[in-house]
């Protein structure tokens, strides 16, 4: 399938300087153009068919009073940065519905909860929830930032469309699984996920057409475009999202 994919700069409603807006790229799917905002960090916003998915919203972020209401928020995992209750509030609406993980849900109610491996359809969209975690970074020997089977990953269905937002994780073997990723989203926080390094290697196990390097903090993205600069088929592109 052909990926068409416009980029632009715009203010989305709630930014939070006039002088930074939000990043806004637009691609075509077989379910009708599908807007993505670059909200910062793990932090995204997906509006395609009427339908607005919130992955991750944090109140640093945004202004999520200004912001579209949620259908479907999709959590990670508990950490802070990921979760943020309050930020869930502001976009709740009687029938928004929330999915997150079973670690998840002891600090956020009303949400159905998705262990990795686990399919499920909302609103049309096709939700799989990934493992996402450490084989590498650790707190202490033993003691990985983010241990096999907490935390999810989730691959987003938007038609034949298939977008991956790897969430808090290394370059796990269970990427070689993930077929006709068309977009991919990876992590490289350190030291708590991907080196670029690593990224580079899930970029060209995964094979998407684009790859967002996000949640990079201060880990250079310029060395995963020097890494995948002569990866055949997949475009590198780098928004504020640190």
């Amino acid at each position: 399938m052909k990926l068409c994919l416009a980029a632009m700069c715009v203010l989305v409603p709630g930014a939070l300087q006039a002088a930074a807006p939000f990043e806004v790229d637009t691609l075509k799917t077989s379910v009708g153009e599908l807007q993505i905002t670059f909200l910062g960090h793990g932090t995204l916003m997906f509006q395609c068919n009427g339908k607005t998915i919130h992955v991750d919203p944090v109140a640093g972020m945004a202004d999520y009073a200004t912001l579209p209401k949620a259908d479907l928020i999709l959590v990670t995992h508990e950490h802070g940065d990921h979760l943020d209750p309050k930020a869930i509030e502001l976009l709740r609406k009687p029938d928004t519905q929330i999915v997150l993980s079973a670690k998840c849900a002891e600090k956020q109610s009303g949400g159905i909860i998705m262990a990795n491996g686990e399919r499920k359809t909302f609103f049309g969209f096709a939700i799989e929830a990934v493992p996402a975690y450490n084989l590498v970074q650790m707190r202490a020997p033993g003691s990985p930032y983010h241990p096999k089977g907490i935390g999810n990953g989730y691959v987003i269905g938007f038609g034949t469309t298939r977008i991956l937002v790897a969430g808090d994780t290394e370059n796990i073997p269970e990427f070689k699984t993930l077929k006709q990723i068309e977009v991919a989203f990876l992590p490289m926080n350190l030291p708590y996920t991907m080196t670029p390094e690593m990224a580079a290697d899930a970029a060209r196990t995964l094979a998407p057409k684009i790859f967002y390097p996000y949640h990079f903090g201060n880990t250079d993205p310029a060395k995963v475009l020097a890494l995948l600069k002569d990866a055949p088929g997949t475009e590198v592109r780098v928004r504020r999202m640190k």
